[in-house]
């Protein structure tokens, strides 16, 4: 290769170095690397030529020149000559040093590049420098970064001369006066310092082992001096740094005694750059190489030093540290080495001076002084051993304090302590106290709130902090064992303590677990010695408590009980086995639980049984009494957790049923109720449930002790009250009253049955029912609850002995009454629930109330709930009310709905027949179609209850009949379609419950399923999908099964019932009734003729109102049957709705499908009329306008509209198959002319009707196709999108191609006859229906089932006739037609031969083609033929096809470029053998190869084909089987590889053609499409980089060179990277 050709190319790529897109730069880079190291001499040369020859170039364009040289000599140093090397150097120098101003960039690559050439030449660089490093002379500021930077990268080359160096340099310091120039003879300095010390502790590796410190001593104390004495002053901050940064890396090369002399000036110095300076790091890391530098040598007079040290590190180790920025995280780490480097000298004094500085309530300060410590604790051991005590006392200052940041610290610290050994020492107690304080930290944050700070340390994160050190003192500091067991234990029973439980069991349990399995004497706990400690029985109290309520405060239930296992031997000896016995199920049962999902009322009494097996175990009257007394005295720390005060009241009432102590009883109770905070509701029902618990065992004393305090001071409103209630003046006596009132409830319930009946009246109604005329809400809840615990513990004593319960009325009237006093209109409290209960709780005793008095019980209770607002209402605010919050409200509605539940069941129990059914149901009955959905819904619920209730309940005596049943159904049925979904179940459930009480009634026996009636179950699934369809579904099925078993008798009062149901509140349920009518006379209409007329009639004057689907479908089955016998007047009537349908009529039309017979009259009907009608008109647009638009005519088109709806229906299937053929005709042409056209205006409505003509003819056809059952073409199109595409104009032709597509390929039987009534349509005046049938014709060509069908002749006759159509597009498609025959009936081919080859080659030259289309067809056709055609009948052709073709190669249409690249592929094998071919291929061979990168993605396949068949005529076998194994379509084309290896090839077996080769490829330089461009740079750069020397003449290296240097300013940023990386092949 020509030297000029690389040096234009080399050239060429300096000029473009700096291209605008970084994508380019980046390979011009990598093309001039790879030429560098290529030729590294020569590149060099033209790069330094370069610079030479344009001394004016842009600073940026000389950067990337010399990097590229720094690259080329970085990575070729070996083998660059050595005379280039020395030009290079002084090239370098002179760049560096040219401009007398600092130019960083461009001086700092030259710079480099004398680096590079350093790290192989340090002699002749040195020279080089030195030259410019002369003395006297201040230096250029690159000559000096130049040598700091050797300095680094060559350690070993450059120490030896540093001596001379400094000797040099010295004197040039007092010259700078600039303060860049004094900034990089510090920065050399510093550089130079550190080199000679990493030179000195590497001595064994280093070529000169001689070298000592003191050989540079005496030129760096006298750097020192200026740098010191004159620099660090300089106003400049960046100077200030760098200058402290070389003064703390020259200490270490000072003598000891000019470094001592220094110090009392040098410390004080640097101290004071943390003022003047914000960036701290290089300060201190300065201070600390000083520090370092005076410790090592023994320094003296460092102590005078040491107060202004530590006052400066102390600052600085304050300031906070901001760890995601580095800088800081450094300095922070920095000042702590200072710190440890000053404690191994002065440990006394550090230790003071931090210990004084924690005094200091500064919370930076503190959090300072904390993090020393805790360094110094960690990192100064030995220092640190004898100061302990002093640190432990000396941090309890700053426990003390209210910042979360210092407790953060304080903790860090306390952590590093206990890992040392300070927690055994005296006061590490305290330090202990502190960790558990803060794991009982409460949130600082609401759920879902963030802090606003992002420092801020949040009680959460702190907590969090705790959790975790106690956990790692409890598991990895062994020797804190004895430190922390069993003195946690303290912690457990203060309230304020109380979220620290679960971290706290978690420790103990570990500890305690640990002893116990290595038998550690100290497991076992002396309770009388420790005396701080909780006693056994607190603390069994206290964790029995927390594991009532086992997800509060952290889930502490499951460590409290795991920690009561742990210890059992220590709380008694006896309870080891039970509890080993007890915990694990209750531990199981809590962790399958959540806070929602675990039944507190189920778990409480398994802990309160649990306790009363504990009591029993340990058996021991005196321990229990203490329990007992020690609870009592417990209860005043739960006073702000009621919830866990009531149930501790419990277990006091468990406790007690246990103690034999009389005395201790009565104590213990006084003591309860007079020291409980009666204002509580909560309290008072805990105080009563333990005086109730305790009565099971002392009745008597129980009840003496009630009598005694309701006589007491405590109900006078006298001054002693004040005395007895111990500052609780504020208690109301009516609170006090209420909690006496539920004690007695509680006794009664409790009590033993045998002992209680004869002391309810005497002793507890008594007591109670002089309060029955109060006025205070809690008085009445107390009694409502109290009277229904009496009539619950009444109904169990029943069960064993008769009693008639005379005061039953007088109570019930009086809960009634409460009722009646509360507000109608909203439910704020809980007496309707409590009344309800205990009146249900009343209703089983005797005596019977009379009818009206429960007409009036049901009256009031029901309307009094049902009435009530829905459950979200928020009502309004009363003065003496506060709102219920939603939770609260929810469940008051629940106890309230389930209370009425329970007193209906109560009052169907006394009487379980049809008429007291009826009874109960008439006060709901209304309910259930009131407008309010809220109102229905517990109407519905209800009733499903008493149903259910009444048929488990239900005996039949003798053969009575369930008379209300029709009116029951007829009621309810309906609601099976309630809009609200929870109506709608309990609808389906009360209907089940009906037909199985029929069946009872029916004489049926108890276990007797019908299959009928319970397939009504699953229907309640169905239900919850709120789809008309399915709704309609589920009602006719309900029916069939009601109709099935009603009897005879009832069904006339159903219908009735059901015609009401059609004006219901709720227009679902109108629905259902409508349904369930019609299935209903479907299934049993036999009997009720006479009520058909006026049931239509009905329907008739509804039918406005009713919009519904279900309803329009009863009302279509209607009009199905009125068709059966006028079918012209209801057609007519049809057709002359207006368009477009409204809903109803669609429906109306699909109901006509619905019987074959009809359907079929109504089909031909429409056939006949749209064959004779016309289809659009042509109107004017408008006046001024001028211009048609096509508009389609109404009949026709309102026929179309009812035929697709007709066909909806699924019953027209018989009629649809039996007429397919010409149906499927009509459509197929109906749809042709419907394409483009618009709906008529509607004289009424002012606006175009939105009916899409085509559209309608389009789903029409589709409907037709399923009917037919032709799923393969449905699923076909519809994968297509064919139905689409079929109704746009644009698109029309593709959809109906891919019709006729679906239609061969999946219905070939049926195309004869379509095609038979298709034909005439080819003829017709309308241009629209020959262009669809011509197009539905032309793709059957495309199949070879036309000829098993023998349809071939007549099809291509009419391909022939229609060439000459007048319109264009019609041609076109006749002229693809004739070309499918190739792929439909290839043997048919040479039988037509002389006409497609005439009408393909007309078609090439059509004049009246304005898309190119019909030439695109001819082309794509010749190809499709020519596979079929015999040699003979194309062998003369051949050339004259291919010559046809080679202008459309590069035609700017992707279809023709696309369609001749095909063409040629199949011309191939005619031209086999042939010379002449063979030429042409190699002719068209580039222009195939570089559109494979064609941007149109079926151009390059089209190329991949042609080439792969063309393979075998190019004449190389490795060029055909690459061709072959390549280029597949399914597979990607990797290009840059397949190009290189194709060059390769093409130099081997054509070396004659690489002159027409690269001139071909050249003539791409200029192609339209940059991809096409960069594959030519491509192709031209693999054939230079695979030819060998000798080929070198077949290429004009001229043009190539000028056609990429061309290429290389394409405004294509692809074509110049291509470009850029064949030049980097020019080697």
């Amino acid at each position: 290769m020509d030297e000029t050709d690389v040096e234009q190319v080399t050239l060429a790529l300096l000029d473009a170095a700096t291209d605008k897109d970084a994508e380019v730069q980046e390979q011009v880079r990598k093309s001039m690397l790879t030429l560098g190291k290529q030729q590294p001499d020569r590149v060099l040369a033209m790069c330094q030529d370069y610079l030479m020859k344009h001394p004016k170039l842009v600073v940026t364009h000389r950067v990337v020149i010399l990097q590229t040289i720094e690259l080329i000599v970085g990575c070729r140093i070996e083998e660059i000559s050595y005379p280039r090397i020395k030009s290079i150097i002084s090239l370098a120098s002179d760049e560096m040093t040219r401009s007398k101003e600092v130019i960083p960039d461009w001086q700092q690559a030259a710079s480099n590049i004398l680096v590079a050439v350093g790290n192989k030449h340090i002699n002749d660089i040195m020279e080089e420098i030195l030259s410019k490093f002369q003395p006297g002379l201040l230096p250029h500021f690159f000559v000096v970064q130049t040598l700091a930077n050797l300095s680094d990268s060559n350690v070993y080359g450059m120490v030896p001369f540093l001596n001379a160096i400094l000797g040099t340099m010295l004197p040039m310091l007092s010259m700078a006066k600039q303060d860049n120039m004094k900034w990089v003879f510090s920065s050399a300095l510093c550089h130079f310092s550190d080199s000679i010390l990493e030179y000195l502790a590497n001595l064994d590796k280093a070529p000169d082992p001689t070298v000592r410190k003191d050989t540079f001593s005496s030129e760096i104390y006298a750097a020192f001096d200026i740098l010191f004495n004159n620099w660090l002053q300089s106003r400049e901050s960046k100077l200030r740094l760098t200058v402290a940064e070389a003064v703390g890396s020259m200490c270490h090369l000072m003598t000891s005694d000019k470094l001592e002399e220094q110090i009392p000036k040098l410390i004080p110095s640097i101290l004071s750059l943390y003022k003047k300076n914000n960036e701290h790091y290089i300060i201190s890391k300065s201070l600390c190489q000083v520090i370092d530098a005076s410790v090592n040598m023994g320094s003296r007079v460092l102590e005078t030093q040491l107060d202004s040290l530590l006052f400066a590190l102390h600052q600085q180790v304050s300031a906070p540290v901001d760890y995601s920025n580095p800088p800081t995280v450094k300095n922070h780490n920095e000042v702590l080495r200072c710190f440890s480097l000053l404690a191994n000298s002065f440990p006394d004094r550090l230790v003071i001076f931090v210990l004084q500085k924690l005094e200091n309530s500064n919370e930076r300060s503190r959090v300072g002084s904390l993090a020393v410590l805790r360094h110094l604790i960690n990192s100064s051991t030995s220092t640190m051993e004898g100061k302990k005590l002093l640190i432990l006392a000396s941090i309890r200052q700053p426990m003390a304090d209210h910042s979360n940041k210092v407790k953060k610290r304080v903790i860090q610290v306390i952590s590093a302590m206990a890992h040392h050994g300070y927690l055994e020492l005296e006061g590490g107690e305290l330090l202990v106290r502190f960790i558990v304080q803060h794991c009982a930290l409460h949130d600082t944050y609401q759920r879902g709130q963030r802090p606003t700070d992002p420092e801020e340390v949040t009680n959460e994160s702190l907590r969090a902090m705790c959790d975790n050190t106690l956990h790692l003192l409890t598991t990895t500091v062994g020797r804190l064992a004895d430190v922390l067991w069993p003195k946690l234990l303290y912690f457990l029973t203060p309230p304020q303590f109380s979220n620290a439980t679960t971290p706290l069991c978690k420790s103990l349990i570990e500890l305690g677990n640990k002893k116990k399995n290595n038998q550690d004497p100290s497991f076992n706990i002396d309770f009388t010695q420790e005396v701080n400690l909780p006693s056994p029985q607190t603390l069994i109290v206290r964790l029995l408590v927390n594991a009532a309520f086992p997800f509060n405060s952290r889930d502490h239930g499951a460590p409290s009980l795991l920690l009561l296992q742990t210890l059992s031997i220590n709380l008694h000896p006896n309870t080891e086995i039970l509890w080993e016995k007890e915990i694990p199920p209750l531990l199981s049962v809590l962790e399958e639980s959540t806070a929602e999902s675990l039944d507190k009322k189920h778990w409480d009494e398994k802990l309160l049984k649990l306790l009363s097996k504990i009591l029993a175990t340990i058996d021991d009257d005196k321990w229990v009494c203490q329990l007992a007394a020690e609870s009592t005295r417990y209860l005043s720390t739960y006073n702000n957790a009621l919830e866990e005060k009531s149930f501790l009241y419990r277990c006091i009432g468990v406790t007690l049923q246990q103690c034999f102590n009389k005395e201790l009883v009565k104590k213990q109770l006084q003591e309860i109720l007079l020291t409980a905070r009666h204002n509580d509701a909560i309290e008072r029902e805990g105080v009563a449930m333990g005086v109730g618990l305790c009565a099971n065992s002392h009745l008597e004393g129980t009840l003496a002790k009630l009598d005694e305090f309701g006589k007491s001071d405590a109900f006078k409103k006298s001054p002693s009250i004040f005395n007895l209630l111990k500052e609780r003046n504020d208690v109301e006596v009516e609170k006090v009253k209420s909690t006496l009132i539920l004690c007695y409830g509680q006794v009664a319930l409790n009590a033993p049955p045998e002992k209680i009946l004869n002391r309810i009246d005497q002793d507890i109604l008594r007591c109670i029912s002089k309060h029955f005329n109060t006025k205070d809400l809690t008085m009445k809840l107390s009694l409502i609850q109290s009277v229904g615990l009496i009539a619950k513990a009444i109904t169990e004593c029943v069960k064993k002995q008769g009693y008639v319960f005379s005061r039953k009325q007088e109570l019930i009237n009086v809960m009634l009454d409460f009722i009646k006093a509360e507000p109608a209109d909203s439910l704020r409290t809980p007496v309707r629930p409590l009344v309800m209960a205990t009146c249900a709780n009343l209703m089983p005793l005797d005596p019977a109330l009379s009818e009206n008095e429960g007409f009036d019980l049901l009256k009031v209770c029901v309307n009094g709930v049902f009435s009530l607002p829905p459950e979200t209402h928020t009502p309004e605010k009363t003065k003496e009310e506060e709102i219920l919050d939603p939770k609260q409200r929810k469940a008051l509605y629940k106890d309230t709905l389930a209370a009425l539940q329970e007193l209906l069941r109560s009052v169907l129990a006394r009487d379980p027949t049809p008429d007291g059914l009826q009874s109960v149901f008439k006060h709901i009955e209304s309910w259930l179609s009131s407008g309010q959905d809220h109102e229905r819904e517990r109407a519905a619920t209800a009733t499903a209850h008493i149903l259910a209730y009444y048929l488990d309940n239900l005996t039949v005596k003798n053969m009575v009949s369930f008379h209300n049943l029709g009116a029951l159904l007829g009621r309810l049925s309906p609601r099976c379609s309630d809009p609200h979904p929870a109506v709608r179940t309990a609808a389906v459930d009360c209907i089940y419950t009906l037909l199985y009480i029929q069946l009872r009634y029916e004489g049926f026996s108890l276990d007797y399923k019908d299959e009928a009636v319970d397939s009504l179950l699953p229907l309640k699934d169905r239900l919850e999908n709120p789809d008309h369809s399915v709704l309609y579904k589920t009602c006719s099925d309900l029916t069939k099964v009601m109709s099935k078993r009603l009897p005879q008798q009832q069904l006339s009062t159903l219908v009735f019932m059901l015609f009401e149901g059609l004006v219901d509140s709720q227009t679902n349920c109108c629905r259902a009734s409508s349904v369930i009518l019609n299935t209903l006379l479907k299934n049993r209409g036999g009997g009720l003729q006479e009520l058909v007329p006026e049931m239509l009639e009905v329907l008739h004057v509804r039918l406005r109102d009713i919009t519904e689907e279900q309803v329009r479908v009863a009302a279509g089955q209607t009009v199905l049957i009125l068709a059966s016998q006028h079918l012209q007047t209801v057609v007519t009537a049809l057709v002359n709705q207006p368009l477009p349908y409204d809903s109803w009529t669609s429906e109306m039309w699909m109901a006509l499908g619905g019987d074959p017979i009809v359907a079929s009259q109504i089909i031909e009907m429409v056939m006949e009329k749209l064959a004779i009608m016309a289809p659009y008109v042509d109107k004017k647009e408008s006046m001024i306008r001028g211009g048609t638009t096509k508009v389609a005519t109404n009949q026709p088109l309102a026929m179309t509209c009812g035929l697709k709806e007709l066909l909806l229906n699924g019953q027209t299937q018989e009629p649809a198959v039996s007429l397919f053929p010409r149906l499927f005709s009509c459509l197929t042409v109906r749809l042709g002319a419907s394409v483009g056209v618009s709906a008529p205006k509607d004289n009424n409505t002012k606006h175009t009707a939105s009916v899409h003509v085509a559209g309608v003819a389009a789903d029409a056809l589709r409907i037709l196709l399923a009917r037919a059952q032709l799923d393969e073409v449905m699923k076909r199109l519809d994968e297509d999108n064919a139905w689409d595409a079929m109704k746009e104009q644009n698109t029309h032709i593709t959809g109906v191609t891919l019709l006729a597509r679906a239609m061969s390929k999946h219905a070939g039987p049926r195309l004869p006859a379509i095609v038979e009534c298709l034909c005439p349509s080819l003829n017709n005046i309308y241009e629209c229906q020959r262009i669809t049938v011509t197009a539905f014709f032309s793709e059957l060509l495309n199949h070879h089932v036309v000829t098993e069908l023998m349809l071939i002749d007549v099809l291509m006759n009419n391909m022939m006739e229609r060439i000459s159509d007048p319109c264009c597009t019609v041609r076109m498609l006749s002229v693809r037609g004739l070309g499918n025959i190739a792929v439909g009936s290839p043997e048919k081919v040479n039988k037509y031969a002389k006409e497609l080859l005439a009408a393909m080659s007309s078609g090439m030259e059509e004049k009246d083609d304005p898309g190119k289309l019909i030439t695109l067809e001819a082309m794509s056709g010749l190809s499709k033929v020519l596979l079929y055609l015999d040699k003979k009948n194309v062998h003369l052709l051949v050339v004259y096809i291919f010559m046809k073709i080679k202008p459309f190669l590069e035609s700017e249409n992707d279809e023709i470029r696309c369609a001749s690249i095909h063409l040629m592929g199949n011309l191939s094998k005619f031209g086999s053998g042939e010379p002449v071919f063979k030429d042409q291929i190699h002719n068209v061979l580039v222009s195939l190869l570089l559109h494979l990168v064609d941007p149109n993605p079926q151009v390059v396949k089209a190329c991949k084909y042609a080439m792969r068949v063309c393979a075998p005529v190019v004449g190389s076998e490795q060029i055909t089987a690459m061709f072959q194994n390549h280029l597949h379509d399914d597979k990607s084309l990797h290009y840059g590889e397949f190009i290189n290896d194709l060059t390769k090839y093409l130099i081997q077996d054509f070396p004659g053609m690489l002159n027409f080769y690269h001139i071909s490829v050249i003539q791409f330089f200029k192609s339209n499409w940059p991809e096409v461009r960069a594959g030519a740079a491509m192709f031209i750069g693999f054939l230079l980089g695979n030819l060998p020397e000798e080929h070198l003449s077949h290429l004009n290296m001229g043009t190539i060179t000028k056609g990429l240097v061309m290429l290389l300013q394409d405004p294509d940023p692809v074509v110049r990277v291509k470009a850029a990386e064949a030049m980097g092949r020019f080697h």
